[in-house]
């Protein structure tokens, strides 16, 4: 039988931090098995190819990974903001022909557990490799075993409903053809001139959203644009503009706020989707203290993103029970806290589960909070890597400072009255944890 230290580290997803923990565990000489669900390589980036990133060039390349490429002769950009197609073609492609057969496309994760213990189990538990298993695109089934698991699989395949209790709203699975949970290609402009289009969220993509239709409006009058808000005041809906340390994150709500000024897009507040009705091929939202817009004709539901969990729930896991991220990066991520527009950078000791040798990282390691930066992950895989190669002292070195949003203040005034979430600012209310498959000690 292989020894558990002969096998190598699995990462879950090869997007961005998933290609980037490979290549630090290439860099340190340590086996490593990429298994991707899509056909390609960043498939969930593809996805959104259209859209520009408001991260720079140069915070878009993880350093292992620009040190795999060295030797290739291929020079990565490193000014201006690229679209996702342009990420892809210029960073994250090269970046997997270097890395070969390493990454198993069409191979989709379907479980993760210990060999030969269930989550109960307590007895030689960590001894045990962790065994992953995997279907491929023909239906195929197969396990592979592993001296750890680095779960980079991200959160793109399970955007949060148009509902406003976080379930689909009454009648939303019905008219699910008619809504978009991505962020339309609004260079498809004969789709939406002098249509009706709403925009669901208040996030960046939200409001990139509305940029982009505000933009068709200012072409052509005839377009109407309606922006909901869940919250019942703008808030900090607007980001931190100037005071943004990402100017071009910046630039966005001071874009958006210019559009509304000008009567392009109608900002509604308050406005909880409770029913979404078919008026053959336009959409009605009703709310829930009964408010009902205007006949849309399309509908963009941008209201986040949240972990799929169910592959894991054989380990032993402890997640913060609001954002279903790892308890000890919790209270700097959530949105409904109060930051001071700065968050720090997390690395191993934050990420560590009950489960050893097993990492959430990247977008789902921020579990339902919407902040994440791909320098953040970049950071956390080196630190994890680092970590799993032994050389603790790297894995607790900081490396990173994120920059200030420029906004302080928590998610906003949720209500009329006023009263924000989360409490006042810079009181921290107490958390409580929500316990995936952590089993109580033998006695």
């Amino acid at each position: 039988m292989v020894q558990k230290n002969e096998l190598p580290v699995v990462v879950i997803g090869a997007g961005p931090q998933g290609l980037a923990a490979a290549a630090h565990l290439v860099d340190r000489g340590q086996l490593v098995v990429v298994f991707e669900a899509g056909e390609s390589v960043a498939a969930a980036v593809s996805e959104w190819g259209h859209v520009r990133l408001f991260s720079a060039w140069s915070e878009l390349v993880d350093k292992a990974a620009a040190r795999l490429l060295e030797p290739t002769g291929r020079t990565v950009p490193i000014t201006g903001f690229p679209t996702g197609a342009q990420w892809i073609s210029g960073y994250l492609a090269p970046l997997a022909a270097v890395l070969g057969d390493r990454i198993r496309y069409d191979s989709r994760v379907i479980g993760v557990s210990r060999r030969g213990r269930d989550c109960l189990v307590d007895a030689g538990r960590a001894e045990q490799p962790f065994t992953v298993h995997i279907q491929t695109s023909d239906g195929d089934e197969l396990r592979v075993d592993a001296r750890a698991v680095i779960d980079a699989s991200g959160t793109w395949s399970t955007p949060n409903p148009a509902g406003a209790d976080g379930l689909p709203a009454l009648g939303e699975r019905a008219a699910a053809e008619l809504l978009e949970y991505r962020i339309p290609d609004y260079r498809q402009r004969t789709r939406y001139d002098g249509k009706h289009s709403v925009v669901i969220g208040s996030g960046h993509s939200a409001v990139t959203a509305v940029i982009a239709l505000g933009r068709i409006a200012r072409r052509d009058p005839s377009t109407r644009v309606t922006w909901v808000l869940r919250r019942g005041a703008v808030g900090n809906t607007f980001g931190g503009g100037t005071a943004d340390e990402l100017p071009a994150r910046g630039q966005l709500g001071i874009t958006a706020k210019e559009f509304v000024d000008a009567g392009l897009i109608n900002l509604v507040t308050g406005f909880r989707v409770e029913k979404i009705d078919r008026d053959c091929d336009r959409v009605l939202l009703t709310s829930e203290d009964g408010r009902t817009l205007p006949a849309a004709d399309h509908v963009a539901v941008l209201t986040g993103f949240r972990p799929d969990l169910s592959f894991l729930s054989e380990l032993r896991l402890e997640l913060d029970a609001t954002l279903q991220a790892p308890v000890r990066i919790a209270a700097e991520v959530d949105p409904n806290l109060h930051s001071c527009g700065s968050v720090a950078a997390t690395g191993a000791s934050d990420l560590a589960q009950p489960e050893p040798d097993f990492y959430l990282v990247g977008a789902k390691s921020y579990g339902r909070a919407p902040t994440f930066l791909a320098m953040t992950g970049y950071e956390q895989v080196r630190s994890v890597v680092a970590e799993l190669a032994g050389d603790h002292e790297a894995a607790m070195r900081v490396e990173l400072q994120l920059p200030d949003t420029g906004v302080c203040g928590g998610a906003g005034l949720f209500d009329s009255t006023g009263t924000a979430i989360g409490g006042s600012c810079c009181a921290l209310p107490e958390k409580q944890l929500i316990q995936i498959g952590l089993a109580p000690a033998s006695v």
